[in-house]
This record gives structure tokens, sequence and C-alpha cells, in this order.
């Protein structure tokens, strides 16, 4: 099980590269017709404003965030920059606003489960969240990265996806939980614990930001684990709605081949967490 961890890892670069590693989730041999919208005479998005970096309101109460800028780009590859829409929602509310009509689709982070599926069709995945260690610079010398943690003292948050894909696939560390992700990682940085594993998003922003003290730096690749962190961001539409969830794709596709995504991903992502 860790030996296929370990070639997954390394599926989308080597390790330890000084340039952020820009992930990608397309076949760039794959393409797709451009689908016929004249029968659409506006796109509109429905997000909410307490997910930074994704979708949050700026200092001067603006709607912005990576899945803003997105929904923007999907609108000008398709065509409708002039009817384009991102309206904000309460969290609990997307699902209602969806089907009385305040919008054609949904781009806020929404799950993908069995469940989900039952109300929602959904795009091909536009980004996905990995797990990561992260250790302390210097001391990740041995590759693969899991063996070096042989015993070692890992830590992870209590009662999260991320402790049983440690203690599944990792049973060789002396894992260590946390109820608080800031005791977790203070403890990294004063050398408490020999690494971390968690989410890589949240990490790079820690590792980039003052808390980490530059201590530490991430070790090993990427683990995108779907059985314990599904399977992606991806946007919702309506069930059956197959012209709209077409354009979508065809657009992320798009976005993805000339680079818009590459930019976005950069400026609200700049360490990288692939």
């Amino acid at each position: 099980m860790v030996s296929a961890l370990a070639l997954l890892a390394a599926l989308l670069g080597p390790s330890g590269s000084a340039e952020p590693t820009i992930p990608h989730f397309w076949d760039s041999r794959e393409r797709q017709p451009k689908p016929e919208l004249s029968n659409l005479p506006r796109l509109r998005f429905l997000t909410t404003i307490d997910f930074p970096p994704f979708n949050f309101l700026d200092e001067s109460g603006r709607l912005t965030g990576f899945h803003v800028d997105l929904a923007r780009a999907i609108c000008a590859r398709i065509d409708l920059t002039d009817t384009c829409q991102i309206q904000a929602v309460p969290w609990e509310e997307l699902p209602q606003a969806l089907r009385a009509g305040d919008g054609e689709a949904i781009i806020a982070g929404l799950a993908i489960s069995a469940e989900s599926r039952q109300r929602f069709a959904f795009s091909r995945p536009y980004l996905r969240l990995p797990a990561r260690f992260v250790m302390h610079k210097g001391s990740a010398a041995e590759e693969p990265v899991y063996a070096g943690l042989e015993g070692k003292r890992v830590g992870v948050i209590d009662g999260s996806a991320h402790e049983r894909a440690l203690r599944d696939l990792f049973p060789g560390v002396r894992v260590v939980t946390y109820s608080r992700s800031d005791w977790m990682l203070d403890d990294l940085r004063e050398g408490k614990t020999d690494a971390v594993f968690g989410d890589g998003m949240r990490l790079s922003f820690w590792l980039a930001g003052t808390g980490s003290q530059t201590c530490c730096s991430f070790a090993g690749g990427p683990y995108l684990l779907p059985e314990y962190l599904g399977t992606g961001m991806a946007v919702a539409v309506d069930p059956g709605d197959e012209q709209l969830l077409a354009a979508i794709n065809y657009a992320l596709r798009e976005i993805e081949a000339e680079g818009t995504f590459a930019e976005l991903y950069l400026r609200y992502f700049p360490l990288g967490f692939f």
C-alpha cells in the first residue's frame, strides 16, 4: 500500500523543487468541442463569503477569491462575460437557491459524494487538496520520506480524514493527535514532534507565514488519497443540465491548456501545495 502511495506522490513531479509545481488534472491530448450556448442567456454562479482564499469578502467588501476568478474565466471562455454573474448566499442555502433558479451553477467547494450526486451534477474536478508531510528543514534527507519516519512522532488533527489515512497507510509512525492545528504546528516548530501530516493547502499558508518562523518545509510529494479526502473540487449544476455541464467542462479544459489555471493557482497559492 505504501509503495503505491509513493508512486502516487511522484506523479506530479519531484519534491523539493524551488518553484511551485502546477497541478494538472486534464490529459493534454484530450479535446472537447465547444458547446453551442445560444439558448443560455446568462450564467449565474452561486458561492459563499466564508471560505478564504476560495471565496471571501476583501477589505472593501468586494466578493473575491480563487473561485470568483475561476468563475469569471469560465464565463470568458464560453463567451458569456457580459451576462456572467456571481452571487454569494449562505452555505446552507446553496442547494435551495440552485433549485429555485437563483443561479445556474454552484462554485463553493461542495463535497462530491454519493449523497450529493443525487442532488447535483458535477463537472470534472478543477482542483484537489492533497495531504502533505511537513518536517524541519534538512531532516527529510531519506527518500522515500515515509521510510525516514519509521518510529517517529507525527502530528495530525484528531478525528480527521488525515488521521485515518496516517494510521492506515503509515503504520510505522507514532501518531500524535491534536484538537487544534496551532498546537500541532507549534510543537513541530519547537521540535517536540518530527513531522505533521495534514491538508497541503493549509500547511502551505503556515509555511509561508510568520508562524512557522521558516523552520520547516514540505517533505516528499503530495498524496491525493481520494478514498480519504474525496475526488476534488468541482462545479455543481442541476441534474440533467448536460448542456451547461459540457460547457463548463470545455471551459475548464481550455483554462488549463491556455495557462489561466496556472496563473490563478499561483495568485492565490504562491507557495503551492503540490
